[in-house]
């Protein structure tokens, strides 16, 4: 097993892992396809089958601000017409927080053949859609129709030992923006793709899975591995089994051994050749766990008159529940503020990258834990105990190209429907933007480039990264570039 080496991950000695026997057995009893990862009974794929992973993304401009479906089975048809169900367990995943990047879902033994269709059944669906209307905040909670489809783009070759089977929901583009008030029905389409793994990956289109958030579930003996329940609002989140070796980079802790069971986790994993996942960083969001809540989502309003944000909850799990929507007002004066530990350059950035609470955002992505056992309204509000500025994808023209040090630097404007241009600009707000409708992005020469063709001025590209204030302008530190969104 090799493992991964990307943009901001830190790697350091050999990376070679041998899996005990003992813990082998144990994480394939833990597995169950749809909400785990099963790739057989003792981790080898049997003779004539292929171990696929399930792969959950998505394709979307920045009209919806959440969007999580159930998905209740998926079938594969080959052929000669026989048919191989790839999940029948339920499983809930929110996919615009996927948008151009993956998150597994589910690994199961697949017949080797040709695949040339694929069914599906879905239970509840639920899109998000967040804007300003009459000077006031508004979040539609949309029903989507839950006779979704899932098209193969092509046949699906199932061959050699693993492979990935990429979900990609395609966000339709809305006749109707959000600001007018009235939201068309959405419809759910999936394409479902294969996706080749590479010996030792290096981002989303190979094999890397990054900022994988959810609560310790379970810890292997010996330190070996721990299962995470995934930060969806659900009672059927994914669950994933994940590996260390003496490779993995712990943040927050100096090992596996301070891990406790309740903690919140964010990580990044490397899918390994027998569909393992290999844990290459683990960062802790907080260490308290009573009463924990876990909620990501973007911030809609930072007050003046008070230390208080609205959080949209996209994902929302722990003591307050899996519930979905506006995880609501909450107090972060005693908050411990930090960014992504994903990301390890802010140093050499151009500019200050800082994220605290003087400079947060309304727009910007966060992943907050809280203890409060209620949400209590004004003047006190429940307070929050971490908020950690977390990657998002944006979608967007670019304007320009330079370049500023060791970085080329694109300037891509936003449409009008966008959480910045919208909300950025409330007064009563700590930090007003003078121009959200755009963004300098910064990219380096270890940012995964996933698109196809030059970027230049005209050109529509999604870009995910950690986005700042800087000074009163969006400037964001980019981790992976993929093709634009037709807005």
């Amino acid at each position: 097993m090799v493992c991964a080496s990307s943009h901001r991950l830190r790697t350091s000695g050999s990376c070679r892992f041998s899996l005990a026997s003992a813990f082998a057995v144990t994480l394939a009893a833990a597995f169950t396809t749809g909400c785990g990862m099963k790739p057989g009974s003792n981790g080898n794929t049997a003779a004539g089958n292929t171990a696929a992973v399930i792969l959950a993304s998505s394709t979307a401009n920045d009209q919806l601000s959440a969007y999580t479906v159930t998905i209740n089975s998926l079938t594969l048809t080959s052929q000669s017409g026989a048919t191989v169900d790839v999940i029948n367990t339920p499983v809930t995943e929110e996919f615009i927080h996927v948008n151009g990047h993956v998150e597994p879902i589910g690994l199961v033994n697949i017949p080797q053949g040709t695949y040339v269709s694929a069914s599906a059944t879905f239970g509840q669906s639920t899109p998000v859609c967040s804007a300003l209307i009459s000077g006031g905040i508004n979040s539609d909670f949309m029903a989507a129709n839950p006779s979704a489809t899932v098209n193969l783009t092509q046949p699906i070759s199932v061959t050699g030992g693993t492979m990935g089977l990429l979900l990609d929901l395609q966000v339709n583009q809305l006749a109707t923006p959000c600001s007018a008030g009235s939201v068309p029905a959405v419809t759910s389409t999936f394409n479902l793709t294969s996706m080749a793994i590479a010996s030792s990956p290096t981002n989303s289109s190979n094999g890397l899975a990054v900022g994988l958030e959810g609560t310790v579930a379970s810890l292997a003996a010996g330190g070996a591995g721990m299962s995470v329940d995934a930060l969806v609002s659900s009672q059927t989140p994914p669950v994933w089994q994940v590996l260390f070796n003496s490779s993995t980079v712990f943040q927050g802790v100096s090992g596996a051994s301070e891990l406790a069971l309740g903690i919140p986790v964010d990580m990044d994993v490397a899918i390994q050749p027998d569909g393992s996942l290999l844990a290459t960083r683990v960062e802790t969001i907080g260490v308290s766990k009573t009463n924990l809540t876990l909620v990501n989502g973007h911030v809609i309003s930072v007050a003046t008159s008070a230390p208080v944000a609205l959080v949209l909850g996209a994902a929302q799990m722990g003591y307050l529940g899996p519930t979905p929507g506006p995880f609501g007002y909450a107090n972060f004066s005693n908050a411990q503020f930090q960014a992504s530990g994903q990301f390890e350059n802010l140093t050499s950035l151009p500019f200050t990258a800082s994220f605290d609470s003087a400079n947060m955002l309304a727009g910007q992505e966060v992943t907050a834990t809280t203890q409060a056992t209620q949400m209590v309204g004004g003047p006190t509000y429940s307070p929050l105990t971490t908020v950690t500025l977390s990657p998002q994808t944006i979608n967007g023209t670019v304007s320009a190209v330079s370049t500023s040090g060791d970085f080329t630097t694109y300037t891509v404007s936003l449409a009008p429907y966008d959480l910045f241009p919208q909300f950025a600009v409330q007064p009563g707000q700590t930090t007003l933007l003078t121009n959200p409708s755009t963004v300098t992005v910064y990219v380096d020469n270890s940012t995964q480039m996933l698109n196809t063709g030059t970027i230049g001025v005209g050109g529509l590209f999604r870009f995910y990264g950690l986005i700042f204030d800087n000074n009163g302008s969006l400037s964001m530190d980019c981790a992976q570039v993929y093709n634009g969104v037709t807005e």
